[in-house]
């Protein structure tokens, strides 16, 4: 992207979002889960997995059967479930008429932290019974855990035959599916995008083990307490699973339509630390923000919203406040706040969730709380971070989407409201 603000692009190269699909622990639609968020409702429960035992997760509860068979169901994977829902939703939300819709120009983008793991940890299982005799591991086995398969089987279930791919970004994926699919619109290699991004994570036990071991894995006797990012009590991360894809068309294209248009990417970046598998680095992420302000053609207090990826991990969140008042620094007119406290992690589908969550304040001014922050860390304090309750921040113009993921990989995406 130039360092020109966008609205002085061409319209064939102002990318927009038109519809929205998604489940999320707390909500099957935009609707849904805007009011949840308004409301102060956590989708976190208590949840059992293999191993592990009782533990906590963000739990959906979408109808898989909406827009899939039962042997559809069988045959693929929770991340394809979700990632079919979830843009069979946004083309119907977005009003495309998919029946007479080119299906060679339509691409699939959908970021994604894993795959493949939960079906090989249940063969593997399976197999235990069988004395490790090969003959009875899955023929679906290699559709179900190649890397494109979420895409894929979006693109096999809506009739695609443009471009599908996954996004593989840990959980930054999100923003790196809707930034996939701006990219491709604006090559011209499709007429329409479904970006975003889709997580499975709860349906293995690798990944809360494997949390649990490090140390970094919530535990609360209120499962809706238990993901409390920047709260002294944090103890660590709520696993969830949840998809939200959008409609990405090409401004002219859309106006050719007459779509609604919930807003317009202005700007984006991705940075990696190069410092620490795990351990996120302040300096980059703050380099991250500033590229991406600085390619909407922006200045940090035109900000009205930052959406925080905090996890709920002692040291992650700290240091993305650090980020932050180096970008920020104090300035009263960026709010903040975080969609995991009420969804836990949903890991690929994070960026994509939590950027949803905020659009409706393009419309209302309201920019929704962050729950669970009984006692606010000192080293977490900042003066506009939405705590509690819901606030009405006035007219809202530029939300910025923080993820973060493991391996150091940093994005951030920032929406202007639609023209």
């Amino acid at each position: 992207m130039s360092h020109h603000a966008p609205d002085r692009l061409p319209d064939n190269q102002r990318i927009v979002i038109t519809g929205v699909g998604l489940t999320a622990p707390n909500g099957n639609s935009l609707a849904e889960f805007r009011t949840a968020l308004l409301a102060g409702q956590s989708g976190v429960t208590k949840y059992e997995i293999r191993y592990v035992g009782e533990t906590l997760a963000g739990v959906c509860k979408f109808d898989a059967l909406r827009y899939q068979s039962k042997k559809d169901i069988r045959r693929g994977t929770r991340a394809g479930s979700v990632g079919i829902y979830s843009a069979n939703e946004a083309v119907k939300d977005a009003g495309i008429p998919w029946e007479s819709t080119d299906k060679s120009r339509v691409g699939v983008y959908i970021g994604v932290t894993e795959h493949g793991n939960v079906e090989t940890e249940n063969e593997v299982y399976l197999l235990k019974g069988y004395d490790y005799d090969t003959q009875f591991w899955s023929h679906h086995h290699n559709p179900r855990t190649v890397a494109n398969n979420p895409a894929g089987e979006v693109a096999l279930n809506m009739g695609v035959t443009g471009p599908h791919y996954t996004i593989g970004a840990a959980c930054a994926a999100g923003n790196a599916g809707l930034i996939q699919g701006a990219q491709m619109l604006r090559l011209g290699d499709c007429d329409l995008a479904l970006a975003g991004g889709v997580s499975e994570s709860i349906h293995t036990f690798g990944i809360f083990a494997s949390f649990k071991s490090q140390g970094a894995l919530a535990t609360h006797e209120d499962p809706t307490k238990a993901s409390r990012p920047f709260d002294m009590k944090r103890n660590g991360i709520v696993v969830a699973e949840g998809g939200c894809i959008y409609t990405l068309e090409r401004l002219d294209d859309a106006r050719r339509r007459n779509a609604r248009i919930y807003g317009e990417l202005a700007g984006y970046a991705i940075n990696t630390d190069a410092t620490d598998f795990v351990l996120p680095n302040p300096e980059r992420q703050a380099e991250c923000m500033n590229l991406a302000i600085a390619r909407a053609g922006l200045m940090p207090q035109d900000i009205d919203i930052v959406s925080t990826h905090a996890t709920g991990t002692g040291q992650g969140d700290a240091q993305e406040c650090d980020a932050l008042r180096r970008v920020f620094r104090e300035s009263e007119k960026t709010f903040f706040n975080n969609a995991k406290s009420f969804i836990g992690h949903a890991m690929g589908a994070a960026g994509s969730l939590e950027l949803a969550g905020n659009l409706g304040a393009f419309d209302d001014g309201v920019c929704h709380a962050t729950i669970n922050v009984d006692e606010l860390d000192p080293e977490c304090a900042l003066n506009t971070l939405v705590i509690g309750e819901p606030r009405n921040i006035g007219p809202v113009r530029h939300i910025l989407n923080n993820s973060f993921g493991m391996l150091g990989i940093n994005s951030a995406v920032i929406i202007r409201k639609g023209p």
